[in-house]
């Protein structure tokens, strides 16, 4: 592993486990203090230890969407590691499956808050304490499913494509300095994603042209790609990882 983060501090929400956690053992290989949110600090306790510990990461606990908890979370990351150099938004819910059309809309507008606004207020807050005056970076987890129609978790869908959006219109508003980009993964062999393949893995599988589902160390490399100056020139930009089955139209 390189040590291009060497000196830098990141900030990884829904990083118990799954991808955000693989991202965040990605950028620590790589020289970078974490801190690490999620909604139990038991779990995030268990992350920071094999994440080297209290020299190296910090887990708070709390909800994404809950601005105070965000105020905090930046609070102690300047407080314990010096910078806000790198934010990762990587929290994300689908609480519901189903048609569209038959959709509660509160929970309609919960997913939009998590998965959208939440990604925001992450950037804004960052932004103010640390970004605005030193730079930085910033990586959105997308997914697939705004890409493109996803029958049965189209609220999500609709989330993530929103959340590109986003990407795209504060790449405008905050360059030279700070660069926000976006990877968009297909099903990852996660928690999240087990009703996607849990049962049926090597039928879905077949629809990909690499012929597996994804991994989380697929998606952490990528994003540690994006937050580092070997990606100094890419800003605004959408990240397909996923295995080729865009390509092909196959599963979600």
């Amino acid at each position: 592993m390189s040590t291009r983060f060497a000196g830098r501090t990141a900030i990884v929400t829904g990083a118990s486990r799954g991808i955000g956690l693989a991202i965040a053992e990605r950028l620590v290989a790589e020289g970078a203090s974490v801190v690490v949110t999620a909604r139990k600090q038991e779990a995030l306790d268990e992350a920071v230890t094999r994440l080297g510990g209290p020299e190296r990461a910090l887990g708070i606990a709390g909800h994404a969407d809950d601005v105070d908890h965000q105020r905090e979370v930046v609070k102690k990351t300047l407080d314990a590691f010096g910078s806000a150099d790198l934010l990762v938004n990587n929290t994300g819910i689908n609480p519901t499956f189903g048609p569209m059309i038959g959709l509660d809309l509160e929970v309609a507008r919960k997913i939009v808050d998590v998965n959208c606004l939440a990604a925001l207020s992450w950037t804004q807050q960052v932004h103010q304490a640390w970004m605005s005056e030193h730079g930085g970076a910033v990586v959105n987890v997308s997914s697939v499913a705004g890409v493109k129609p996803a029958p049965g978790i189209g609220m999500y869908g609709a989330s993530k494509a929103m959340l590109t959006y986003l990407t795209q219109e504060l790449a405008v508003e905050l360059g030279p300095r700070i660069r926000v980009n976006a990877v968009a993964p297909a099903v990852v062999k996660t928690r999240f994603a087990t009703a996607l393949y849990v049962g049926r893995e090597e039928r879905v599988a077949a629809a990909y042209p690499l012929k597996r589902l994804g991994e989380p160390e697929d998606i952490s490399g990528v994003v540690a790609f994006l937050l580092s100056e070997d990606a100094a020139w890419l800003t605004g930009q959408l990240i397909v990882v996923d295995g080729g089955v865009t390509l092909t139209g196959g599963a979600e």
